[in-house]
């Protein structure tokens, strides 16, 4: 019986760096967490304990932090893009390389009416995200990039319904007309070029996204996210595909009728465990080949 190496990659995890921009008296600030990896033939490392083939995950860290400085951080895609090709054209023995980054979001904070030039407020609204992930070099070179946003925490407190669903000898969930919807929202787009504004078009489909969330009247939350896709493939030609992972934060409404007192819908327990899981993906029939675009995304069909 033949014992092999499998697929493999390694890379830095949890790289927070923040640039502070501070050319003029009035500062920006970009607050990354970068993870880093290279996948390719690293055999040697992990059979003979050969180290020869292997760039030092420091390494890696030092070089996002110094990029940081060299490179600026205009935007999460176009920095991943930098430390993807860095890393391939410095590691001969790397077929692939994979970037990973959360930004945290800072406001300025308001002083009189006006916001201060340097100093912020972290504020919520999700956490914006970009995988990406580039294979070969030169003319072989290819690139992919998904962009996303996390733990978006959105609710409509009426506006949704749940009704007709299957029932078999465990169902005991009674049907509604009106209820209140919320998930906390994963949802992260496919791009098929490199060649666009990568902050405004962020902006543009988180916009959308909500505007839709807000204006679908729902009879589930499935229908719900593919209305909210479908709408990000019709307005953004370059993007392919969205895929989305939106936990139901249930909200049931408590019987108050033991106290005396009615309750049309106002008091609520929001449970947060168990809960329902819902995952899709919305794509174009003509989509191009997402390659290894979707690399070690966990969580999605």
């Amino acid at each position: 019986m033949a014992i092999r190496l499998g697929p493999n990659q390694y890379g830095k995890a949890g790289i927070h760096v923040v640039r502070v921009q501070r050319d003029t008296p009035r500062h920006e600030i970009r607050d990354l967490t970068v993870g880093t990896s290279l996948r390719g033939d690293f055999s040697r490392a992990h059979v003979d304990g050969d180290q020869g083939d292997v760039l030092p995950t420091d390494s890696q860290k030092n070089a996002v932090f110094s990029f940081a400085k060299e490179k600026g951080v205009d935007s999460p895609e176009e920095f991943g893009l930098a430390l993807a090709d860095h890393f391939l054209a410095t590691s001969s023995r790397a077929d692939g390389a994979r970037i990973e980054i959360e930004e945290a979001t800072w406001s300025r904070i308001d002083v009189d009416g006006q916001g201060h030039d340097h100093a912020f407020v972290q504020t919520g609204g999700g956490t914006r995200t970009a995988i990406v992930n580039v294979d070969g070099r030169g003319a072989d070179r290819t690139a992919h990039v998904v962009s996303g946003v996390c733990d978006l925490v959105v609710l409509k407190s009426t506006g949704s319904e749940f009704h007709g669903f299957l029932k078999d000898t465990y169902t005991t969930l009674e049907e509604t007309t009106d209820r209140v919807l919320a998930t906390s929202l994963v949802a992260r787009w496919r791009y098929n070029t490199t060649d666009l504004d990568w902050n405004g078009t962020f902006a543009a489909v988180k916009a959308l996204l909500l505007k839709q969330f807000a204006q679908i009247h729902s009879y589930a939350l499935q229908q719900t996210l593919y209305g909210m896709g479908e709408s990000v493939l019709e307005e953004f030609r370059v993007i392919d595909e969205i895929r989305f992972s939106a936990p139901n934060k249930h909200h049931f409404l408590v019987d108050l009728s033991p106290f005396g007192v009615d309750n049309p819908g106002e008091v609520f327990h929001a449970a947060d465990r168990p809960y329902g899981l819902i995952e899709a993906t919305v794509l174009r029939d003509d989509a191009t080949d997402p390659g290894s675009a979707w690399h070690a995304v966990p969580g999605f069909v």
